[in-house]
């Protein structure tokens, strides 16, 4: 996979983020907007508790004689109800917000999950699959922290911090607004630079995380590979390297945290001080009551233990952004192969299948296909036979248009494969490929893939074709029998198999096999050639094979080599031609007789 997490984290990539996400926000924009009027309740009312208890010590302090006259029984019952508003409101708002947040949450990943599935197959054959689902997983959380602390911290300490200087400019002393001020500006001055400072230990431990997770499902998914040569110890020195890397990182980010929330501290603990002084020196002069001295250490405490949390609000915002970065990267990646703003679906008539001049390489140093020109007509049987790396499972590919050409067309029924949608490509093409990779889930569920709407008969039939029925009722639970990662509980010829059930449940007008025989023993072979040849009898069909007697019925037979077509014709045309095919032919047939 090309490196996702390359680009850095900027303010223009905050920027970027919030782009993102204000489409998902404004769906739900009537919750959020009743979610956020909540919250003005509930500061109101936070803010309103000291100037309650400003009046109730005024009144104690006036008359301490007579107690219960002086502090009337409305103020007391208005301070609880006033404390008790706050929260209600602040679970209210909690409860309004839910659906919002997760919301959001199911949207986003399921436009990933559905960008990724967008995604050209040459992206999923160099991606590593334990780092993607890494980085979704995260990114996935990072979109609720995001929102989470935005509109339960940010917003609310926003709310309270210009409530409480605009009763501190009107109600008391300047000097208590010059100090709110000045300690205010200093801590968010400390607190952007240190945070900006601390992002590149977050990358840095989101790429160790990444690579640690990685490596350890690379091996779990190779786990037989593992097994054979014995090196259980090597890959967990790979895993533990990796998780090593990431722990001194997340260390030094530990360390840099602390730093910054005792400078944050210190600044805190010196705003409420001077303040203090100054309420003090007030009451002392006469110009304050005890009340106002206790409202001015409530109003402060109101606005600085949020700002205490700010510090370490605004590093989670920005580690929710570094963890966002690596899916918003994937969602800017563009497939490579993409249906045209015109793309029309595939008339699909007789099914003729035709490479006209095809070259193609996955690199541009690396060609495969030079100039081939291919028809199989309608109907019709083509084998494509070839050494390894001559380029046979390259045109299937192509085909299927997992690739698009670089010069040539590959045409169904005249059409150009680049100007028709791939849905419309896909639905007319079946395949029986020669790695068959199945669901972890059942036999049943495997086969239903191919036609969701299939009915019992005929995933039945398309048992009884592939040779499956005895195999089947050999296990205990039939169908309902669970395959494992990737079908590895099942042989390489049951999988196979089951990959020729799936191509009969589908039934496509056009089939391609490619090696799709590779994995079955000999006794095993002819009755799945004959499956195959009833599966292809009325259908086009593009035969990828390596040994030679599983095609000479094909109605022609084209022999390439190193990306070039060197022959084609009928079996025993190219047998008496004494050339390439007859080679090949000579040294299987010797191979076996050995």
């Amino acid at each position: 996979m090309h490196a996702p997490a390359s680009a850095p984290t900027s303010d223009r990539l905050n920027l970027r983020v919030f782009r993102a996400i204000f489409p998902y926000i404004r769906a739900y924009r009537g919750r959020a907007a009743f979610a956020i009027a909540l919250l003005i309740a509930a500061k109101g009312a936070t803010v309103a508790v000291p100037l309650v208890l400003k009046r109730i010590v005024d009144g104690l302090d006036a008359t301490v004689e007579n107690v219960v006259l002086a502090a009337p029984l409305a103020l007391l019952v208005g301070y609880g109800a006033l404390r008790l508003s706050g929260t209600l409101f602040k679970e209210l708002q909690s409860t309004v917000f839910a659906r919002v947040r997760h919301g959001i949450m199911r949207s986003i990943a399921t436009e990933v999950v559905s960008h990724l599935h967008g995604l050209s197959l040459r992206f999923h054959l160099e991606r590593k699959t334990g780092e993607l689902a890494r980085d979704i997983g995260r990114g996935t959380m990072s979109v609720s922290t995001l929102l989470n602390y935005l509109l339960f911290n940010i917003l609310p300490t926003v709310v309270e911090v210009l409530l409480v200087s605009a009763i501190l400019f009107t109600q008391y002393h300047a000097g208590f607004a010059a100090v709110t001020v000045v300690t205010v500006a200093l801590y968010a001055i400390v607190t952007f630079a240190i945070t900006q400072w601390r992002v590149r230990f977050r990358t840095e431990m989101n790429q160790r995380d990444s690579e640690a997770n990685s490596r350890a499902i690379d091996g779990l998914l190779n786990y037989e590979t593992v097994k054979y040569f014995g090196n259980e110890a090597f890959e967990l020195k790979r895993y533990e390297e990796a998780l090593q890397a990431w722990e001194d990182v997340a260390v030094t980010s530990q360390a840099s945290l602390s730093l910054l929330n005792t400078l944050q501290g210190l600044l805190i603990a010196a705003g409420l001080t001077a303040t203090m002084v100054l309420a003090a020196q007030g009451v002392a002069r006469g110009e304050m009551s005890i009340g106002d001295l206790v409202a001015v250490h409530a109003f402060l405490l109101q606005l600085f233990l949020p700002l205490g949390f700010l510090g370490t609000i605004y590093s989670m915002l920005k580690n929710a952004m570094i963890d966002m970065e690596r899916m918003f990267v994937l969602l800017q990646r563009t497939p490579e192969v993409h249906d045209a703003p015109d793309a029309a679906a595939l008339a699909l008539r007789e099914g003729e299948v035709a490479f006209e001049h095809v070259s193609f390489g996955y690199d541009a140093d690396r060609q495969i296909l030079h100039d081939v020109s291919i028809r199989i007509p309608p109907g019709a049987k083509v084998a494509i036979v070839g050494p390894s790396g001559s380029g046979k499972s390259t045109l299937a590919r192509l085909l299927y248009r997992f690739y698009d050409v670089q010069s040539g067309a590959v045409r169904i029924d005249g059409q150009d494969v680049r100007t028709l949608t791939q849905e419309s490509v896909h639905a007319a093409i079946g395949i029986v490929p020669q790695d068959t990779v199945l669901f972890n889930d059942t036999i049943g569920y495997n086969l239903r893939y191919a036609r969701l709407d299939a009915t019992e008969e005929e995933i039945a039939e398309a048992v009884r074709l592939a040779q499956l029925e005895a195999f089947i009722e050999r296990l205990p639970k039939g169908l309902d029998t669970v395959v494992g990662e990737r079908g590895l509980k099942l042989s390489g010829g049951e999988k196979q198999r089951v990959a020729i059930a799936r191509a009969v449940l589908k039934n496509p007008r056009i089939m391609i096999f490619d090696e799709a025989t590779s994995s079955l023993d000999s006794a095993s072979e002819q009755a799945i050639l004959d499956a195959i040849n009833r599966l292809a009898g009325q259908r086009t069909s593009l035969v990828i094979a390596h040994r030679l007697s599983t095609v000479v019925d094909a109605d022609r037979i084209v022999v390439l080599e190193h990306g070039r077509v060197v022959e084609q014709g009928t079996h025993a045309e190219l047998l008496a031609a004494q050339g390439a095919y007859a080679e090949l032919w000579r040294l299987q047939q010797q191979d076996a007789a050995a």
